[in-house]
């Protein structure tokens, strides 16, 4: 028999299905997806084993009178329809929710392709979406909201573990979540065992983008969490004690927006991207295992100890949650339609990080008479603080700070001025360039704490080292720390100096290398006159001296300088405040160079 008696082979039966009952799109990340006509607006993968694939087989079985396609004629009618996607010009294709500011579009994952359409004069459900829609196997459905005779507000008031006010924070977020083009912030449930931490977590996401696996583990590497975050909507972290700096840069990623390529299956030069920007939560005991950048993207909610007289078994949980969540879906969505009419109108006179999301809180309040920003400002500073306890490093900074007021100098200098308790920990930068880049980090959560850092200064020596400068609010009564005053790279040059008034001033030396030898035979009579001084003492506990400000001068035809000063690594003479204020540490005479 000719190929011409046998008919059309199985591919290109499966392919005129295909064009016969779907649109082919690409989506504007680089995926070939097939959209029915005359059905759900849900774009079907034609990647993959599921979606399109099993469609047409099923449709070619159907047609075929029980005939099954082989695979490779299914691989070779995918491979003509993703040519044929690639045609078509980029289209949006969302998951779960879509919209803007005027219209949301809220996925119900059914297999009708039923949809929530909310806009600033209310919500309600439609037949077909008008926007298009992906699913992934991680989605689950969500009941359809209906009003009850009860507030559905009231009733996940009396699921959840918390005061009036958190509970204000948690309705606002979840409204919030719902909002898909501003970031989110992670909320995190803080509280010891027992406080229904997970439970709550678990509740909050099954409401926002319901899920068989609500609560995930944290994930092993970049390519795990992508794999996760592209194919759910809303995640949860559950039981977080420790963050790894990877995931905490990653996560940080995903509130404002993140993408990640790599490569294809099976090819050496194509790759497939993975975009996305999600609603994260998770649960911990410890803010403080938060590093700093993330601790700004924190939403913190704390629950308290639930009584065992109070406690309630899971199942019960779970089937009151089951039987009042479309009335508080409903609650939420007449929310956040209210929210959607007061945004417009909402200004705020100061914007604090996460800007967009402050405005949203700021109309619930509005609309409620709730004080959820204010409330969110507050936490956020909290968190800071918390964050900032769990950073050694940070902490000495502060510390060293609060004591001398104000600070300048190279990272190195810093490293010297606050060495390592017991001169090691596993959590200090080991050299300059880490003590720089950890500084950068810990810059919002220093502001937030009152300390300022700037460090776009240079020295004006052809080193061009960075400048890092510090400073503590001004009604704190310190004493100053500088380049003129502080450790420089060669800490033989500090010394224990008393002006000549009589007051001391201390500097603290690294404890990793010893102190050189004296100026001058006056600042060894005023060292050895006394007591020994630790290096750590305070200022209280060193002998006044009078020292004539002249000596520190030598016989070099300098102007006297009087008070605190360093000495050049290649003279020994003292620096003039003006250069080392300017970020000099040696004279432009001594310079190697010269």
């Amino acid at each position: 028999m000719s190929d011409k008696e046998k008919g059309p082979s199985q591919a290109s039966q499966l392919v005129a299905l295909a064009r016969a009952g779907y649109d082919l799109v690409m989506s504007e990340d680089g995926r070939p997806y097939g959209v029915r006509r005359r059905g759900p607006n849900i774009a079907l993968p034609l990647r993959g084993k599921a979606g399109l694939r099993a469609q047409l087989a099923r449709q070619f079985t159907d047609a075929s009178g029980g005939q099954v396609p082989s695979s490779s004629a299914l691989t070779d009618a995918m491979a003509v329809l993703e040519g044929m996607a690639m045609a078509t010009d980029p289209v949006p294709v969302h998951l779960r929710v879509a919209g803007g500011p005027d219209q949301i579009v809220l996925d119900l994952g059914t297999a009708d392709g039923r949809c929530v359409i909310v806009t600033a004069d209310g919500w309600s459900v439609h037949s077909r979406s008008p926007v298009l829609f992906r699913r992934s196997g991680a989605m689950s459905p969500m009941p359809e909201p209906a009003h009850s005779d009860g507030d559905g507000l009231a009733m996940l008031r009396g699921l959840v573990n918390m005061d009036d006010p958190t509970f204000h924070q948690l309705a606002a977020w979840l409204v919030a979540a719902w909002v898909p083009h501003i970031p989110h912030p992670v909320l995190t449930f803080k509280g010891e065992q027992g406080t229904g931490k997970s439970k709550t977590a678990q509740m909050v996401i099954n409401l926002v983008d319901p899920s068989a696996a609500t609560k995930r583990s944290q994930p092993r590497d970049v390519k795990t969490w992508a794999t996760q975050a592209f194919n759910s909507w809303a995640l949860c972290l559950d039981n977080v004690s420790t963050i790894a700096p990877w995931l905490s840069d990653t996560l940080c990623k995903a509130v404002t927006g993140d993408g990640i390529i790599d490569r294809a299956l099976y090819t050496d030069d194509d790759v497939v991207v993975l975009s996305f920007r999600r609603v994260l939560a998770m649960t911990t005991i410890d803010a403080g295992a938060l590093a700093g950048d993330l601790a700004e993207r924190i939403f913190m909610l704390d629950l308290q100890l639930i009584s065992e007289d109070q406690r309630r078994t899971e199942q019960e949980l779970d089937q009151r949650f089951e039987a009042d969540r479309p009335a508080i879906l409903a609650a939420l969505l007449d929310l956040l339609a209210k929210v959607l009419n007061r945004l417009p109108s909402i200004h705020l006179d100061r914007m604090p990080r996460m800007a967009d999301f402050a405005c949203v809180l700021a109309a619930v309040d509005a609309v409620q008479g709730w004080s959820t920003l204010e409330t969110y400002i507050a936490s956020a500073n909290n968190v800071a603080a918390d964050a900032l306890e769990g950073d050694p490093f940070g902490s000495a900074v502060v510390a060293f700070i609060q004591q001398h007021g104000q600070w300048s100098g190279t990272a190195g200098q810093l490293l010297e001025q606050v060495p390592p308790p017991d001169g090691y920990h596993p959590k200090w930068p080991k050299d300059a360039t880490r003590a720089s880049g950890q500084l950068k980090r810990l810059a919002p959560i220093l502001r937030s704490v009152g300390v300022m850092f700037d460090d776009t200064a240079r020295s004006a020596d052809h080193y061009r080292h960075r400048l890092i400068s510090l400073k503590a609010p001004s009604d704190i009564g310190c004493k100053t720390a500088s380049t003129a005053s502080v450790a420089s790279t060669t800490p033989s040059d500090l010394r224990n100096l008393v002006d000549a008034e009589g007051n001391a001033s201390v500097h603290t030396a690294s404890t990793q290398r010893p102190q050189g030898r004296l100026v001058d035979a006056v600042d060894a009579d005023v060292d050895t006159t006394g007591p020994p001084v630790s290096t750590r003492s305070k200022a209280s506990e060193l002998p006044k001296h009078p020292v004539v400000d002249a000596v520190d001068a030598v016989d070099a035809g300098l102007q006297p300088i009087s008070g605190d000063h360093l000495l050049c690594p290649h003279c020994d003479r003292p620096m003039d405040p003006a250069l080392t204020a300017a970020g000099a540490l040696t004279h432009p005479e001594c310079h190697p160079s010269k």
